[in-house]
C-alpha cells in the first residue's frame, strides 16, 4: 500500500510545483479557481475513461498526443472519445492544439498541480504537534 505523508507534499523543497493557494489557483481561462471549479475537475477525474486519458496524456508529456493516437490506443468511438475530453477540456485540465488536420491533447499540469495543492494546503492545521 502507497502512503503519502502530506508534510512533505506540502514542502517547497520536495515539491516545487505546489503554489500558494490564496495567488496561483487558476482556471485554464486565467480565472481563479474556486470551490466549484475544483469540485468539477474532481467529477471530471471521477470517470474511470477520462481517468485513463488523462493519465495516458500526463505520461506523453507536456506535448501531449494527438487524439487520434488516443483513439487507437483505447479502441473507443471517435464520439466517445471526444465527449470525455470535452469534459477534461472543459475544467481546464486539457488544452487542445490543432496542427493542419491534426487535434493535439496537451495536459495542463499548473491546473492538475493547483487542484492537488488544494487538497492538500490546509492538511494537518489543527494539529497542535505538527
Amino acid at each position: 500500500m502507497f502512503v503519502v505523508n502530506p508534510t512533505v507534499i506540502l514542502q517547497p523543497a520536495h515539491n516545487p510545483f505546489m503554489f500558494s493557494r490564496l495567488s496561483k489557483h487558476f482556471t485554464g481561462s486565467g480565472n481563479p479557481m474556486d470551490l466549484e471549479d475544483y469540485a468539477k475537475a474532481l467529477k471530471e477525474l471521477g470517470h474511470p475513461s477520462r481517468l485513463r486519458i488523462y493519465k495516458r496524456l500526463v505520461k506523453a508529456g507536456h506535448d501531449g498526443l494527438p487524439v487520434g493516437d488516443l483513439q487507437q490506443e483505447f479502441g473507443i468511438p471517435g464520439s466517445t472519445l471526444s465527449h470525455h475530453i470535452s469534459g477534461l477540456v472543459s475544467v481546464g485540465l486539457v488544452k487542445q492544439k490543432r496542427e493542419g488536420r491534426i487535434l493535439h491533447c496537451i495536459p495542463q499540469f499548473h491546473v492538475f498541480d493547483d487542484l492537488l495543492a488544494f487538497l492538500c494546503d490546509e492538511c494537518c492545521v489543527d494539529e497542535k504537534n505538527c
